[in-house]
């Protein structure tokens, strides 16, 4: 089991250059991914994305690639239309104040924007080699994060399940004691009402009928089962966050049914405790893989 919230972050130091890489997530229904790369490298980015949704299925990621260099080569190229007309067009403000085109200095007509442009040499698959090993290893602590709070959510599951498992044996005590007072109850009302004209048998009949409302044995069965389906969803499915919110909501319809038909505290409160339980299951599944 993998939590999508996860953390890691990797950097070189190299003489000339540094290269950083750092990946953080947080929960999400889906995949989202965002690589950040240097403008230069966007060729590498479906690279990346390759990588990543190999090993990842769900959870809102950013990964950001940075680099530093020193003493790299640079070509520069000069738009000489762009600088004359630059020129021309400062020149002519200059001779309406009252100067000469010698009065223009040449750092401000290469200051424009687009008369100099800088590029650098690109060897894509330098910088691939260079970043690769550092990426790799980023991503490697960054999974092995998701997979330490991931085991982190599995103990609390297991934990928050357990409190569920103990309630229904608890339903399981108290369902002949539901039954019994029920029964009493409906038999007290028919001998108030009609007195010696009781048909017993027709009675017994008529309370049959009306406990199959009343009983929470189907309940506690299908409960029950939930409880080893999520069971084993959380001990065995690498991936069960989609599979466990469908469960719980399985599981709170019976609960709740239990809930609707009790008559004593003591089952009251663990209606309580079971739904208490289970909302934390249903909040911390959503930071599941």
């Amino acid at each position: 089991m993998n939590s999508m919230t996860g953390y890691s972050y990797n950097e070189e130091l190299g003489e000339n250059y540094s290269v950083s890489v750092e990946i953080k997530s947080v929960n999400s229904r889906f995949l989202d991914l965002s690589i950040n790369l240097p403008s230069f490298l966007g060729r590498l980015e479906s690279k990346f994305k390759e990588l990543i949704t190999s090993k990842i299925q769900r959870g809102k990621i950013d990964v950001f690639i940075r680099i530093k260099e020193n003493n790299v080569p640079v070509t520069i190229s000069v738009d000489e239309k762009m600088a004359k007309s630059y020129f021309d067009a400062i020149s002519k403000v200059a001779n309406t104040i009252g100067q000469t085109e010698k009065d223009i200095p040449l750092s401000l007509i290469i200051s424009q924007e687009g008369v100099l442009t800088s590029q650098k040499e690109i060897d894509i698959d330098y910088y691939w080699n260079l970043i690769l090993p550092i990426f790799e290893k980023a991503f490697t602590d960054y999974i092995a994060d998701r997979k330490r709070e991931g085991e982190n959510l599995k103990n609390d599951l297991l934990f928050q399940l357990d409190k569920i498992q103990k309630a229904s044996e608890i339903f399981s005590e108290w369902q002949p004691k539901m039954e019994n007072a029920f029964k009493e109850s409906i038999l007290k009302k028919f001998n108030e009402l009609l007195a010696d004209k009781v048909d017993e048998q027709r009675v017994m009949t008529e309370v049959a009928a009306l406990m199959v409302k009343y009983t929470i044995n189907e309940e506690i069965v299908r409960l029950k089962s939930h409880i080893n389906a999520l069971t084993k969803e959380i001990e065995e499915n690498p991936i069960p966050g989609k599979r466990i919110d469908f469960i719980c909501q399985e599981m709170n319809r019976e609960i709740n049914t239990i809930g609707s038909k009790n008559q004593f505290i003591e089952i009251a409160q663990e209606v309580i405790n079971a739904k208490d339980a289970l909302e934390n299951i249903r909040e911390q599944s959503k930071n599941i893989e």
